[in-house]
């Protein structure tokens, strides 16, 4: 699964069998509510503890980690700061929000850790991790990038180091790193906080050699720093830390191993044994050292007597879990000590390998009753049993009914049904292929089988629904599946290939159902099944490749069926197969690290490799493009581990490596076809169902994926292929017709164009062939491809498809023979459902909103959801995950149901009447659901709120902008009926059908409601309910996912983003969007002006550290600023412990500051531009947030106010954005520049004063002109290419931007205008080609804008007319105006009365405000201003001839005519005067509200004109 911006909602089946868990280690979060183990199989399980009770069950777990977690360690000293890093033996660590369950970051060192531990160094703001491990260094690490910050090596006897602790020795402010290596050396390093990467290497202070080989741990007493204690695994001994001397040591019991040990207190230690148990020790006084030690043992005469103390330690308590099953591996052991409302807590925590979890709280034992222990004489010390002991399996016994999984309709019998060991998705006909144990394999139509388990509704009644197909061929388990044809459509679309324990590879006809070839060529069960790259040839390209446990590798050929090569030589398994097409080899790895290279057409062994050169033939052939390489799945090649291990001799590695085998490449090759012919995975599927199983040998869960964006994209897909370009005009998708007219003014028309455009503008045509191939070209998706067919075609397609939606495969474009052996299946359909067939990418988006809807919080709406939008409610609480970095999952686990107490549900959830009659058990869960559905699910974590709320706002919205959308059967098919019926409307409508489209309208009145208040509730309405519902942990969607998303690719995505992330910051109100804005201002990037003009990013410099202008050094400000940036480091955290609600912690790597950056550019930018102007109090620059106030009293004096003003910043950060030239670190269209676009256009008032508005508007103008004239509208909802979607943002900012400041608009681009003339006039000398000049290439949109700006304000562009005219005829070709009048032209234009153009003498006059008025002369493209008036001129027009020009202003009451005479033969100048001039009554007062409709000039023949007023009256005047 790719995760990027994607939405992407996993929801996960679980099924009878809890997943197994044998956990390789374990650690409590320093708050008690969670415990963590890591497993052998690399899954993290976290634990929900009760802190006073230490009560505890299963919550949620982690996926990701590709082999064995060795070390888990916590990230940072804040308390409620919850991460956690893990560590596996693979060498890839992570790093984990535990509350959140997302995956913040991931690395793969070359570097296995054995331990961690976290450390706060001084002089650091937080937590450090020193790693040791299979290497000779310590690596220190920072917890949150992951990145390795400095190391510690070795100058004497470097080794690989076996134990490692860092303390802080009293009264000393360094800290002290003790290390000891697997030979036995101890080292001291000092480190004084200021290391960093870039220094030569830190070697030891001093180091010692001591006799104690391969220690496990080490540690120096908290209680009194001389004493060490070192463990290993035969014995545990205590050192003096002055000289490394032994001051005691104890020998571990016969079949015992130590395995670790910790201080209890100065004199007393706690050590734990393989078997589980745990002992405590106290140490003989005598032999310890230190003035600690002195104060803190009792000085008594008979406590030292001979007779009791020997110089040995005593062993006074075992810890250990009663009646113990033999354990398969050793468990993991840790000891905590919590300081909790002022008591001291011990426990020592234990996880084996059966995934249970067993808790002790360790006892304090005084002195008194250690003496009577020792009086009594015991044949063995007193034990203690846990406080606490649970498991995996326990929690899943625990829940009355186990959670369910994916076929529990074939269970129904019997009570643990037969386990499913294997799955495979088909997406073309949305139909699950389950192999399981009895050999059987199970097909059944994917969306009903999940609605049968989660949803209640008219399913539930059918017995034997959803109808299934079974295939029997196996005899025993069926091990892999694979379907040719989902990897790449060179293969058959009916053949599904599976292997089994039996041997066999069995060969499917899926549509017929029968068994066509079976493959007996291995000698061991099939591990594997995988296809081989494209670029095989032919004969291989129609094989797969099979794999199995008797190390053989076979090319089975599907066409011939036989087995093309078989290369079963191989001594070890087989843990990795590359390609080399071109030189026809196949590679296969074995775990013992030896390479095999097999001729793919001859079926010869060509060589074998060892070591080195079979490790460099394996990177070969990674570097080797269409070698299937691991990288992109998230889901490492377990090759890799393996490789890794040798390298380290890690033995252990690599036998986990050989162990994984193989299971795990398999959903690595279907994913990386990397030929890029694979043309179907592009689009990503709606919904996907990844089987699941923790540990090889487990039974599958099954993780469905509903990708938000596929899914809209395809609804959409599918509404919009019925719909004709005229259809999508018409409903304003699309805005050909008025850019084709608007274009066409711009472009040079020939003589015989001009009748063309006096009839195109008569009626504009749809011209679909042209419209077709632009959008082609637009969309990504190929929508229009199929609007080609005509109406009978998608009838008989919609027909076909209402026929059998349920099972046929569904032909994409309907090519290729839907019949291929139906009769089949359409006999095993029973005749009862045929009310439940609906199409594949509703029933989805039906299961999807069903299961996230917020359902009980508002029953109004969920009537209408059930009855007018057809979802269904759910049965069983739903298991979400969170998807994070790298395919890395966290999912939610059903166990909490039994922590909920009976009593509480009774009171708190409200069930219907009819429910009560239900089975307790049912009742119980009936009452679950619905508290999950209205309070739990909203308080599971941040992501997941924000993802859900997201998904449905998106989905809602999507299908409220379909025609009648409903999931409701009937609605459904009456509404592809109605499509159908519209496309074949005929003339003579008759009264009935007119009745049946006023319900229809009405209907769909209805349902567009249902959508909308569906959306609104989870938009805006949540989090009061969620509240009013009794939730004290509600998660609020995350404020900087949605500033992510807000300009998504997918314009559904996009709009639900923008609306939640406005509901919610209008939710915080004033105060609270302060503090957002000032905790994220600190991340605004800082521009400095570079050479060319263009802003430089200062790298990596938040606005606390660098001012916002270069300042000489040697100024006072320059001092004050080196003050400020030592003082840095303590201001920040002093108001971060301020900020409670907005912590943003400090960015700990490049690539996290430069994503803080652009979330902060983006959110600032949305604070700024939709509530700028309620910020701040005095009315003259109520500007915004942050700013002309101090942020915080940590900005030290060199700061002046202006550098600190929020406004200006978040403004140049945007402009920057929309301005900068493309380059690698910002590409031309990203979703970033769009969001800067967006927000430059929305908050333009806001920005305004710190723009350059020419630059602005020409970087917009830009964008849009390359774009064609059929960008889609703003409400068109497919993706577009990222340059259309660019230019459509463009165009609506430009549009924003106008009407927002249409003057600033106007008056900007006329200055461009005429510096663009100039140039023209120029043009040859200076050698410049204006061709390409934004001006030149913009005329259609300059044109467009002026005509929205004259349509929406005609009182604003009054005052700015000559500014317009200059523009207007910038735009239009001068060959129009020859034989066209302006008004046939831009008839927008013609409606101000100051406007006249004489077709005659080819002259247009218009009257300026200040009196003027403007001649332009179209022959010579000159222009004169005449100062005709003293007033504002309010109509002027030209007589018939063109001889006299007429002007009135009714502010003079004058009224003039003009006459031009030119020179001899229309040479020389011409001049205009004024031939006579009138007095006018002056106009009454009422009649000057509206200056459009004031006067109007008309000349009635060449002589006369007539000044018509706005009452009626008229009046004549003669030249």
């Amino acid at each position: 699964m790719s995760t990027g911006t994607n939405l992407v909602v996993p929801v996960v089946l679980w099924g009878k069998h809890p997943p197994t868990h044998c956990i390789s280690c374990v650690m409590l979060s320093r708050d008690q509510k969670t415990l963590i183990t890591g497993c052998y199989d690399g899954q993290i399980c976290l634990w929900q503890m009760n802190p006073d009770t230490l009560k505890m069950f299963p919550r949620c777990l982690l996926v990701g980690h590709t082999a064995p977690v060795l070390c888990l360690a916590k990230a940072s000293v804040v308390l409620d700061n919850n991460y956690i890093v893990s560590s596996s033996e693979s060498g890839e660590m992570c790093c984990w929000d535990l509350v959140d369950g997302k995956c913040r970051e991931v690395v793969k060192l070359a570097h296995v850790h054995t331990t961690i531990q976290a450390y706060h160094m001084s002089g650091c703001d937080d937590v450090r991790l020193f790693c040791n491990g299979y290497y000779s260094e310590i690596l220190v690490m920072d917890p949150f990038s992951l990145e390795i910050l400095f190391t510690l090596s070795s100058r004497v006897n470097p080794d690989w180091i076996s134990a490692v602790h860092v303390l802080r020795p009293n009264k000393r402010k360094d800290d002290v790193v003790l290390a000891l290596t697997t030979t036995g050396t101890v080292k001291v390093w000092t480190l004084l906080g200021q290391e960093t990467k870039s220094q030569e290497p830190l070697y030891e202070n001093e180091s010692k050699q001591i006799r104690c080989l391969n220690a496990l741990s080490m540690t120096c007493c908290s209680y009194n720093q001389r004493t060490v204690l070192i463990v290993c695994s035969k014995f545990w001994q205590i050192y003096d830390a002055g000289d490394f001397s032994v001051l005691c040591s104890v020998i571990a019991s016969r079949g015992e191993r130590w395995m670790g040990g910790e201080f209890l207190a100065a004199d007393r230690v706690l050590v734990w044994s393989d078997e589980g148990k745990a002992y405590m020790y106290k140490l003989p006084a005598n032999k310890l050292k230190g003035k600690n030690i002195s104060s803190c043992i009792a000085d008594n005469k008979d406590f030292h007597s001979k007779s009791i103390e020997t110089d040995s330690p005593f062993l006074y308590c075992v810890l250990a879990a009663p009646e113990e099953k033999l354990l398969s591996c050793p468990p993991a052991l840790r000891y905590h000590v919590i300081h909790r409302q002022g008591r001291t807590l011990k426990l020592l925590v234990r996880g084996d390998s059966e995934g249970s979890v067993v808790v002790w709280s360790v006892p304090d034992v005084t002195d008194g009753q250690l003496l009577q222990i020792k009086q009594e004489e015991f044949d063995k010390p007193p034990g203690m049993p846990p406080a606490v002991t649970t498991s995996l399996s326990e929690a899943w016994k625990a829940m009355r009914r186990p959670p369910v999984g994916i076929l529990d309709q074939l269970d129904a019998g019997s009570p643990k049904g037969v386990a499913l060991t294997a799955s495979i998705y088909l997406p073309q006909q949305s139909r699950l292929v389950v192999g399981r144990e009895d050999g059987s394999i199970i097909i059944v139509p994917a969306t009903q089988t999940i609605m049968l388990q989660l949803l209640h509704g008219r399913h539930q009644q059918y017995d034997d629904w959803p109808p299934h197909q079974v295939l029997l061929g196996h005899t025993g388990r069926v091990n892999c599946l694979l379907y040719p044809y989902n990897v790449h459509p060179r293969y058959e679309k009916s053949h599904l290939v599976s292997g089994g324990v039996d041997f066999a590879v069995c060969l499917w006809d899926l549509y017929a159902g029968h068994l066509l070839h079976r493959f007996c060529v291995h000698a061991g069960e099939i591990t594997q099944l995988l296809v081989p790259p494209n670029s095989c040839s032919a004969r291989i390209q129609g094989c797969v490749c099979s794999v199995a446990s008797d190390h053989s590798v076979t090319l089975l050929s599907l066409s011939l069926r036989r087995c093309v090569v078989l290369a079963s030589r191989h001594l070890f398994p087989v843990v990795t197969i590359k390609w080399r097409p071109l030189d026809d080899f196949m590679i296969v790895g074995c775990s013992d690290g030896a390479v095999y290279v097999w001729q793919m057409e001859t079926g010869h062994l060509d060589r074998v490799l060892h070591g080195i050169s079979a490790e460099e033939v394996l990177y070969a052939c990674d570097e080797n493009p269409s070698a299937a390489s691991a990288g992109e799945m998230g889901l490492a090649n377990p090759a890799v581990h393996f490789f890794r291990g040798l390298r380290h001799r890690n033995l252990s590695a690599i036998r986990h490596a050989t162990q994984r085998g193989l299971h795990q490449l398999q959903q690595l090759h279907h994913a990386t076809n990397q030929d890029g012919t694979d043309q179907q995975k592009n689009r990503t599927l709606p919904l996907s169902i990844q089987g699941l199983h923790t540990n090889p040998k487990d039974p599958e869960s099954h993780i469905l994926f509903f990708d938000i964006e596929a899914l809209i994209v395809q609804l959409l897909q599918e509404e919009y292929s019925t719909m004709s370009p005229g259809t999508l005009e018409a409903q304003g998708l699309i805005n050909q017709a008025e850019y084709q007219k608007v274009a066409a003014l711009t472009q040079s028309a020939s003589p015989d164009a001009h009748k063309k455009i006096a009839d195109f503008f008569g009626r504009v045509k749809d011209k679909a062939g042209d419209v077709e191939r632009i959008l082609k070209e637009k969309d990504r998706h190929g929508i229009l491809a199929k609007m080609k067919e005509g109406a009978e075609n998608v009838q008989t397609k919609l027909q076909a498809k209402a026929e059998n939606v349920s099972f046929k495969p569904a032909q994409p474009e309907g090519k290729g023979g839907t019949e291929n052996g139906n009769e089949t299946s359409s006999k095993t359909k029973p005749r009862a459902v045929a009310g439940l067939e609906t199409n594949i990418t509703m029933e989805t988006a039906q299961l999807l909103l069903s299961l996230m809807h917020a359902w009980d919080m508002d029953p109004d709406l969920d009537k209408v959801c059930e009855k007018k939008l057809g979802l269904l409610r759910p049965m069983v609480p739903v298991s979400f995950g969170v998807l994070s970095k790298g395919g890395h999952m966290s999912l939610l686990l059903p166990t909490w149901q039994t922590s909920v107490d009976d009593a509480e549900l009774m009171a708190e959830v409200e069930v219907s009447p009819i429910a009560l009659d239900l089975p307790e058990d049912a009742l119980r869960l009936e009452r679950l659901t619905r508290l999950f559905t209205s309070r739990i699910h909203w308080e599971l974590s941040t992501t997941l709120t924000t993802n859900h709320l997201l998904a449905i706002i998106a989905i809602a919205n999507t299908l409220m902008s379909m025609n009648n959308a409903t999931f409701v059967p009937e609605q459904e098919r009456n509404r592809k009926l109605h499509r159908q019926s519209t496309r074949m409307s005929l003339s003579w409508n008759s009264k009935i059908e007119e009745e049946k489209e006023e319900q229809f309208t009405a209907q769909q009145a209805q349902i567009k409601q249902g959508w909308s208040l569906l959306a609104t509730l989870h938009c805006v309405l949540l989090p009061d309910k969620v509240v009013a519902n009794g939730s004290r942990a509600f998660k609020r969607p995350q404020v900087e996912m949605m500033a992510r998303r807000w300009q998504h690719q997918c314009l559904e995505i996009r709009e639900a983003a923008q609306a939640l992330l406005l509901a919610e910051l209008g939710r915080l109100g004033p105060k609270g969007r302060k503090a957002l804005a000032d905790s994220w201002a600190a991340y605004l990037p800082i521009y400095t002006q570079g050479p060319d003009g263009h802003g430089v990013l200062q790298p990596g410099h938040s606005q606390q550290q660098a001012p916002a202008t270069p300042q000489p050094s040697g100024s006072a400000s320059g001092d004050s600023q080196q003050q400020q940036r030592q003082g840095h480091d303590d201001e920040m955290e002093e108001e971060e412990e301020g900020m409670e609600e907005y912590c943003v912690r400090k960015p700990s790597s490049i690539s996290e500051l430069k994503r803080k950056q652009t979330t902060a550019v983006v959110l600032l930018g949305v604070i700024g531009a939709e509530f700028g102007q309620d910020v701040g109090g005095e009315a003259s620059g109520r500007r915004r947030a942050g700013d002309d106030q101090r942020r915080k009293t940590s900005v030290v004096e060199g700061f002046g106010i202006g550098n600190n003003n929020l406004a200006m910043l978040t403004s140049i950060a945007l402009t920057q954005l929309l301005l900068a030239p493309p380059s690698p670190r910002i590409p031309a269209h990203t979703p970033l520049r769009r969001a800067a676009i967006d927000l430059i256009g929305r908050g333009f008032t806001v920005w305004e004063p710190y723009l350059d508005v020419s630059k602005v508007l020409l970087g917009l103008l830009e964008l849009c002109c390359d774009a064609d004239k059929l960008v889609p509208s703003m409400t068109y909802g497919l993706p577009l290419t990222p340059a259309a979607d660019s230019c459509r943002t463009a165009r609506h900012a430009l549009t924003l931007i106008a009407t927002a400041r249409p003057a600033a608009f106007i008056t900007t681009m006329a200055r461009e205008v005429a510096r663009y003339n100039t140039l023209q006039q120029n043009a040859q000398t200076l050698n410049v080609n204006l061709s390409n000049s934004v001006l030149h290439r913009a005329k259609t949109e300059i044109l467009r804008g002026v005509e929205l700006l004259i349509d929406k304000m005609q009182n604003e562009m009054a005052d700015l007319l000559v500014e317009v005219m200059d523009i207007v005829l910038h735009c239009l070709d001068p060959g129009h105006l020859k034989t066209n009048r302006l008004n046939d032209i831009f008839p927008a234009v013609c409606r101000f009365n100051q406007v006249s153009h004489c077709p005659n003498t080819r002259r247009i006059a218009v009257g300026a405000k200040g009196g003027q008025v403007a001649l332009y002369e179209l022959r010579s493209n000159k222009c004169q201003m005449i100062p005709a008036h003293g007033a504002a001129v309010t109509a002027n027009t030209f007589s018939p001839d063109g001889k006299y020009l007429a002007t009135y202003s009714c502010s003079e009451n004058r009224l003039s005519f003009w006459q031009t005479s030119t020179g001899i033969f229309g040479l020389g100048n011409s001049q205009t005067r004024c031939v006579k001039s009138y007095s006018t009554a002056p106009i009454p007062d009422v009649s000057r509200l509206n200056p459009m409709r004031l006067a109007k000039l008309v000349w009635i023949n060449n002589r006369t004109v007539s000044l018509m007023l706005a009452d009626g009256s008229e009046t004549r005047f003669n030249v």
